[in-house]
This record gives structure tokens, C-alpha cells and sequence, in this order.
């Protein structure tokens, strides 16, 4: 990672600032986009930089380029309980799902960078909200409820199940839906609903294990080689298999790049 040079320009520091702001210009002038961890980072860029370089006219061109290419990592939209007032698709959109306590919101949180991103709800199974992020502008993240349900009454399942397989079938801008499976417990009836309705309503998807490194290398592999031969009897899904862990942040990269890759 790279320091914006954000605490240095605020103390007044402005040496330190524009030696960081130079190297921030040197390593990412090249890239189609700059991506900040936070609103502050891409504001300090976007609206102090022109200023720290403001008695070197012949770098201004060169940072406004930068500026007009950086954006905040990720904004909160909107959370949607009736299909009505899902917003219109923008850029590549994603989807993650799973159980109830299957550490989805610590996964979107490590996989962004963004700690407290996404929200996990006190009692499991009582979220009935999709969230959707935007990222960079170029992605649309929708955080899907946990399932499981054990904490609600059944018409209110069946409801949001209808809203669910509503969203999901009349979708056609979602790219990509990721299923995590808790690697302590393996595929579990409510997962094969899931599977079920990705199926149904033809969304492509892929499934990730969440928490590997709360159990030993001979059960994860163990996991894998099961879960993958769901996988494989599954219209929809993709013969892929991603193995993470948040706490670690193991697996990222590859889930990034997989993300990334959609974006071609």
C-alpha cells in the first residue's frame, strides 16, 4: 500500500506530503484508474494534490490526468426489500450469498478493504435486505441476505424468497453470483436451495469456501474435493472453487483477479 500523503498535508507538513504525492503519481500514472481504500484518500488526491504541485506547472497536466482517474473504493447505494426499488444495473454486476454465519460480511469487508462495509446482522437469519455497493464506478457489489431462516416466521421466508428469485430471474445485468460455503460444515440443504434457484434462474455463479483456517489442511482439502462434486452435477455453477479466509486474508488475490477478469 501506498500513503496519499493525507496526514502530512493536514499537520502542515507539505515536504512529506508532496514526496508521497510524487510517488503515488509515479507508480499509478501509467494505470487506466486509480482506486482509493477510503473517500478522504480520493479526496486528498483529487483535491490537494493540484495544489501541492501548483508552483510546478510542468507536473499539473500530469496530476489533473491522475485526478480525473481516481476514484473512492466503494459507496454504499442502497438496501432493497422489494423488487421494485432494486436500482438500474451499473457496470459488472456481482453477487455474493450464503448462510447465516457463514462470514460473508467479513469476507466483502477483506476482499474491498473496506472494514465495515458490509454489516453483519446481530441475529443471524434477520436480515432481509439486498445491499448493494458501488465500487470504483465500475462495479455494482450486492451483498444477498444470509439464509437459513431460522429466526423467522415462514411467510416471511416465503416472501423474501419470491423477492429473492424475482431479483435474481429479471437480472439480466447480474454477471456473477458467489456462494460461500462455511469449510467447518461443507454443503448443507439450504445451499442445494440456493444452488436450486441459480440454476432455475440461470445465473452464472461460483462457489467459495469461507473460514480455512479453522480447520486442518487435510480437512480443507477434504472440503474441497467434496464441494467440487457438487459442482460438477450443477447447471449453472462454474467448475471453480475458491478457498479463503478472512481473518487471514487468504484467497483474496485470486477472488480479486477472478472480479477483475469480468471486467474485460
Amino acid at each position: 500500500q501506498t500513503c496519499c500523503g493525507q496526514p502530512g498535508y493536514n499537520s502542515g507538513d507539505r515536504v512529506s506530503a508532496l514526496a508521497l504525492a510524487r510517488k503515488v503519481l509515479d507508480e499509478f500514472e501509467a494505470c487506466d484508474y486509480l482506486v482509493a481504500p477510503s473517500g478522504s484518500c480520493a479526496g486528498m488526491i483529487r483535491a490537494h494534490y493540484p495544489d501541492l504541485f501548483s508552483d510546478q506547472p510542468e507536473e499539473l497536466e500530469r496530476i489533473e490526468r491522475l485526478c480525473a482517474r481516481t476514484y473512492e473504493l466503494t459507496d454504499f447505494l442502497v438496501n432493497v426489500a422489494k423488487l421494485e426499488q432494486v436500482p438500474p444495473v451499473k457496470g459488472v454486476e456481482i453477487a455474493f450469498a450464503g448462510r447465516s454465519n457463514v462470514g460473508k460480511s467479513s469476507l466483502i469487508n477483506a476482499l474491498t478493504g473496506v472494514r465495515g462495509l458490509a454489516r453483519a446482522s446481530n441475529t443471524p437469519g434477520r436480515t432481509r435486505e439486498l445491499n448493494f455497493f458501488d465500487v470504483a464506478e465500475r462495479i455494482t457489489l450486492v451483498d444477498m441476505p444470509g439464509y437459513g431462516y431460522a429466526k423467522a416466521a415462514k411467510k416471511d421466508v416465503k416472501q423474501w424468497q419470491e423477492v429473492l428469485r424475482g431479483y435474481l430471474r429479471g437480472r439480466p445485468g447480474l454477471t456473477r453470483a458467489f456462494v460461500l460455503i462455511d469449510a467447518r460444515h461443507g454443503v448443507k440443504a439450504e445451499d442445494r436451495e440456493m444452488f436450486d434457484m441459480l440454476d432455475e434462474t440461470a445465473v452464472p455463479y461460483q462457489l467459495v469456501l469461507t473460514k480455512t483456517d479453522k480447520i486442518k489442511v487435510t480437512e480443507r482439502d477434504a472440503v474441497m474435493a467434496e464441494t467440487m462434486a457438487f459442482v460438477k452435477k450443477r447447471a449453472a455453477a462454474l467448475p471453480t472453487l475458491f478457498a479463503t479466509s478472512a481473518e487471514k486474508f487468504e484467497g483474496m488475490d485470486e477472488l480479486r483477479a477472478e472480479i477483475a477478469g469480468l471486467l474485460d
